[in-house]
């Protein structure tokens, strides 16, 4: 009885693994194809592509402005490095949800060593879509 309850148990781990293995794959796609749009200046298309919260948050001329202000200083990217990656349920700031929190080392052209952290998060339709981006 114990060892069925026990291979029952690793079953539904392994199965409740392989799903967040297979959301995090889909959650770190998205963060690079959102980092694309903004390593190419199209600060807009970022806009467009983030979650509903972070549009709420900063209007779409906004979201520019501040892109232009904080990353065209930086210069391109010479390289880029994932370092963290994690899910959480809860962000300060934000409402309960499913969120990926993921941590670069990055190398601009004008900055030698920054830290960017994307926050993916899965809407209700289940697509991920980044709602936060913080350089430091």
């Amino acid at each position: 009885m114990r060892s069925a309850l026990l291979i029952a148990s690793l079953l539904l781990s392994s199965a409740a693994f392989a799903q967040d293995a297979a959301s995090g794959d889909l959650a770190k796609a998205a963060a690079s194809n959102w980092l694309a749009l903004t390593d190419a200046g199209t600060y807009g298309a970022s806009w467009d592509k983030a979650a509903p919260p972070f549009q709420k948050a900063i209007d779409k001329q906004g979201w520019e402005q501040a892109l232009r202000n904080v990353r065209m200083p930086l210069g391109t990217v010479k390289a880029r490095r994932l370092t963290k990656a994690e899910f959480t349920h809860s962000l300060p700031g934000a409402p309960d949800g499913d969120y990926f929190v993921l941590q670069f080392a990055t190398q601009f052209e004008n900055k030698a060593a920054a830290v960017e952290t994307v926050t993916p998060m899965k809407g209700p339709d289940g697509t991920w879509r980044v709602s936060g981006y913080f350089i430091k």
